[in-house]
């Protein structure tokens, strides 16, 4: 499953992924019906979960991953070790984080795991600067 094979590492993974998947079920996708769910793991342990919200103003939308920083960063986290992304699709579909995501969560975590995968037993693990080569963060004061 990528780096490391220290079994406390795979767990991790899987069990983040797990929370992603059951995370979908909240999703608010009337539109696309492609429900998507995301679980972040805080630097301080903590897991915030999120999901798709669209909106009948399609830019309006929001994607999990997004969801799930808001809602971490509201709560006063800045560092952050992980994210699992799934789908809920007819046919099992690995999700990867869209443009706006990446860079999005770039701003706060350019060294993140993004975990993916069509099902639990088939995950890949990827730094974020993978997905997003060159990514940028603006000069910015200490918040």
């Amino acid at each position: 499953m990528g780096a490391g094979n220290d079994i406390g590492y795979e767990e991790m993974m899987v069990s983040l992924y797990d929370m992603a998947v059951k995370a979908t079920a909240n999703a608010y996708a009337p539109f696309s019906g492609f429900r998507v769910g995301a679980a972040l793991l805080a630097e301080s342990g903590r897991v915030y979960s999120g999901v798709n919200v669209e909106n009948s103003s399609y830019g309006a939308t929001i994607c999990a991953e997004r969801t799930a920083f808001v809602k971490a960063i509201s709560e006063g986290e800045r560092r952050f070790v992980a994210i699992a992304i799934a789908a809920d699709a007819e046919e099992p579909t690995e999700s990867l984080p869209c443009g706006i995501c990446r860079q999005f969560m770039y701003e706060f975590a350019p060294d993140i795991y993004v975990i993916t995968g069509k099902d639990r037993d088939h995950l890949n693990v990827r730094k974020l600067e993978e997905l997003l080569p060159l990514g940028f963060v603006l000069d910015k004061q200490e918040v």
